[in-house]
């Protein structure tokens, strides 16, 4: 569930000027970024909320995110996991020492995310855009013996999301904050979704940025679709809070790197691990 957030979220909301960061890229610019992540669990939240010990598991993710000014109101958004291994190690007696079930593994391309940025009002108080995002079943939605290791659901989903940023000022530093909400549409049966989060992020001698970053994500309930072996980012009815950091620094104007270390502060049918990510970034305006 942490990487899928981190899958949904991996663009990094720069300051370049010592003013407010723009929500919409401006026609011709872009933002592209190339990131491994990787989530690695011996346990995992329930339905209860509870922490359960599982078989250690891992989710290794090469991602490439781009962002891309189509007019000064409209970018063009896309997210694509060009290799997700899903992976099961053995399962060994604490007693004997003897494998009781051999390791697995799942490779293939994830689920991939196109969308649309609009800017509804900008100015130099506050900025307001909406998104609308699909999800495309391209992932695997079954793998391994039991049909547990998974790249995709193999739903369709759309998440119409609102953005709301201000400037403000500490001291001699500039920052942004900014605030979101939207509802998932999830399809087959799978229960619709509530997302709402936070962010806040500066830029310091026009070199090192530094952003954290809170998500959640709650369950409408109101789907029919009993996932008995979907667990992690697939299963139905997943719930989870999210705290993380980013740091990126600009080795020039337009090229950096970035890391990002994501934490899950409560789940429900999650793992419950965290999640780290590092990736090259070029920005161009």
């Amino acid at each position: 569930m942490i990487t899928k957030t981190i899958q949904l979220a991996l663009a990094l909301v720069f300051i370049t000027q010592l003013t407010f960061a723009q929500w919409n890229k401006g026609k011709g610019n872009g933002y592209y970024k190339l990131s491994a992540s990787s989530l690695i669990a011996d346990e995992h939240y329930t339905s209860a909320k509870e922490k359960d010990p599982n078989i250690t598991r891992g989710n290794f993710i090469v991602s490439a995110y781009g962002e891309y000014g189509l007019t000064q109101k409209i970018d063009l958004i896309g997210y694509l996991p060009l290799l997700t291994r899903v992976y099961q190690n053995n399962q060994v007696s604490g007693t004997t020492g003897n494998v009781l079930s051999g390791g697995e593994a799942v490779n293939s391309v994830g689920d991939i995310d196109l969308g649309l940025r609009y800017g509804i009002l900008k100015n130099d108080l506050i900025a307001l855009s909406t998104t609308l995002k699909f999800g495309l079943p391209t992932g695997k939605k079954e793998g391994g013996r039991d049909g547990s290791l998974q790249t995709g659901d193999g739903e369709f989903n759309q998440l119409l999301q609102l953005d709301l940023g201000i400037p403000f000022k500490i001291s001699t530093l500039y920052f942004y904050g900014k605030i979101y909400s939207g509802v998932n549409n999830r399809t087959k049966g799978f229960s619709d979704e509530f997302h709402f989060g936070a962010e806040i992020g500066t830029k310091i001698a026009n070199k090192l940025f530094i952003a954290t970053k809170f998500s959640n994500v709650r369950s409408f309930n109101n789907g029919n679709f009993n996932n008995q072996t979907g667990q992690g980012i697939f299963a139905n009815n997943v719930e989870f809070t999210n705290l993380g950091g980013e740091i990126g620094y600009y080795i020039s104007p337009k090229f950096g790197i970035a890391f990002n270390y994501t934490a899950i502060l409560s789940g429900k049918i999650t793992y419950a691990a965290p999640t780290y990510t590092g990736g090259v970034f070029l920005d161009i305006q």
